[in-house]
């Protein structure tokens, strides 16, 4: 397998800067910056982390990315994708444990690009993406339920139902003021881009109903409403570069999520490009870009950061306001980063329900509702996939899902395939108009001389179809003296066919029968050759083409 040769958008993307791309990156990088602030804030608090480091990772990873990923346009950051599988790795491993785990799906992220599995990451089933995406859209909503309408709750349980259960006798606990500030954010984000597409709906109901709640709190003394300075201290110095006490014993106990956090990551990022590509014409390198999220995911933790993938919402944002080179990318990591250290002491007055708000809103457009629905339309092996892995999402983990849901995904795929594989027998003649590999000269049907069987395989003969000859030969009651197996369709075959078409040789050898393969393709030739199966049979048993086989069958029944 070839290393991936290290080519960064940005390089390519400034042999023809000029000037007019420069400012129009500078100003979409400017409006990103101010979208992403609310966004990074809130990712930061439902992970389970304090607000700032939620903004340190928007800043070091969004950087990371612009500078060394495969996409002009990617903008990269902490995402609501990564909230549940963040706050479950904290509750049990700590905040050490997800710098580990960060760092280890940094790794694997490296990995994924150098070994060129970009393109193989885009093959999951889009039922499991669909159904992991909605489940954890779901689960946000959840988390969100205590701060938006100011419960009074001492702790909330971490299992879904039982988080459900304790909202609902929680219901009298509702604090009127939380309630409508938190409803009335969510009204402004809607109906924001009605009216502007340039600021967003998170900004101006942030700094709406942080004022609204300042008001309440010193003119009319109302001071039920909590704000990010009743649960956080506030800190706006850049945090020194660590790096945690690692063992094996750790990494080991860690392995799993990390994976999760990885693919989860690849599939985020690539998605986001993806779908960047269809509206600036452009096309990504998946490989590279990959590799952009490892360096990102390495540098992040070491900043007390968390998790970070492509984000599609500012990336979508980013495009809309002129962004078209890594740049602007850049720019909004800069833009964060002033506001960190000028006007972060200001975000101790951001209500806790406003931040709700924002994430029910996100959760929402990750929910994906529709293409849940129209899923629900498709073959029932879909269903079973995408069902199964949304419930698995909200009921476990995100882990769990992930890992079940793929495994279902690949055992129906077998399945299918299996299903496409079918050995038929011909004991008379052979037809050929319908037949590909026959001689041209010869258009007169083949009679298939007695004491000769010909068994034809279509479709990739795998383990999944392993047993079908088996199977035939079981219900066949003549032994023949020559068996010619066609395999002119059979594009690959795998260890477990090449295992039991040894199986089938020395069988048929057992009983005085004569194995002889036609039509076999160079790629399943050259496989077959390597497993030293033409030993078994003689090189001069293997025939291009039927009508040398059936000659050379023929040949064998009168020795006989």
């Amino acid at each position: 397998m070839k290393v991936l040769a290290f080519k960064p958008k940005l390089i390519s993307t400034l042999k023809d800067y000029n000037k007019k791309t420069f400012m129009s990156d500078v100003m979409a990088g400017v409006i990103v910056g101010i979208v992403a602030l609310p966004l990074a804030i809130a990712f930061g608090i439902a992970s389970g982390v304090t607000p700032e480091k939620g903004i340190i990772t928007a800043i070091v990873a969004g950087f990371i990315i612009s500078m060394a990923g495969g996409s002009k346009v990617q903008i990269g950051g902490p995402t609501g994708a990564f909230i549940v599988i963040i706050y479950g790795i904290i509750q049990q491993y700590g905040i050490q444990g997800l710098t580990i785990a960060t760092l280890m799906a940094g790794v694997f992220l490296l990995l994924f690009g150098l070994l060129r599995l970009g393109t193989i990451i885009k093959f999951i089933p889009y039922p499991i993406i669909v159904g992991f995406t909605s489940g954890i859209a779901v689960t946000i909503f959840t988390t969100q339920i205590k701060d938006l309408f100011g419960l009074s709750m001492t702790e909330v349980p971490s299992d879904f139902i039982e988080k459900w259960i304790a909202y609902f006798q929680s219901l009298d606990t509702i604090d009127a003021w939380s309630a409508i500030i938190g409803v009335v954010s969510i009204i402004i984000i809607a109906i924001t881009p009605r009216f502007s597409k340039k600021i967003p709906g998170s900004l101006i109901a942030i700094i709406l109903m942080t004022l609204f709640a300042l008001i309440l709190k010193n003119v009319f003394g109302i001071a039920s409403v909590e704000t990010i300075g009743d649960r956080f201290a506030i800190n706006s110095e850049l945090p020194d570069a660590q790096l945690p006490e690692i063992t094996w014993e750790t990494v080991k106990a860690l392995v799993s999520p990390a994976f999760t956090i990885a693919i989860l990551g690849a599939i985020e990022s690539l998605l986001s490009a993806t779908v960047a590509d269809g509206v600036i014409g452009d096309h990504h390198d998946s490989n590279t870009e990959l590799i952009g999220q490892g360096l990102a995911n390495l540098a992040t933790p070491i900043f007390g950061g968390i998790p970070a993938t492509g984000a599609i919402a500012r990336t979508m944002t980013n495009i809309n306001n002129g962004g078209r080179t890594p740049v602007a990318g850049i720019v909004h990591a800069v833009v964060l980063l002033l506001i960190f250290m000028f006007l972060m002491p200001l975000a101790k007055y951001i209500p806790m329900t406003c931040l709700a708000g924002v994430l029910v809103v996100v959760s929402y457009g990750m929910c994906g509702w529709r293409s849940f629905v129209m899923l629900l339309k498709n073959p029932k092996s879909d269903i079973t996939v995408l069902v199964i892995t949304f419930l698995l999402t909200i009921i476990f983990d995100l882990t769990i899902a992930i890992e079940v849901g793929l495994v279902i995904a690949c055992l129906l795929f077998m399945r299918r395939m299996a299903e496409t594989t079918d050995v038929k027998v011909v004991l008379d003649e052979i037809d050929p108009y319908e037949d590909t590999d026959l001689k041209h000269e010869n258009n007169e049907h083949l009679i298939i001389p007695k004491g000769v069987e010909v068994y034809e395989i279509n479709g990739p003969y795998f383990f999944g179809a392993g047993n079908r000859f088996e199977e035939i030969m079981a219900n066949m009651g003549d032994r023949p003296k020559v068996r010619i197996i066609r395999m002119r369709k059979v594009p690959f075959v795998d260890s477990t066919g090449i295992h039991n078409l040894s199986n089938l040789c020395l069988m048929s050898q057992k009983e005085g029968i004569q194995i002889v393969l036609s039509g076999v393709n160079p790629k399943v030739h050259k496989v077959l050759e390597h497993a030293g199966f033409y030993d078994m049979i003689g090189e001069e048993n293997i025939c291009s083409h039927i009508n040398i086989a059936l000659a050379k069958a023929k040949e064998i029944v009168e020795k006989q």
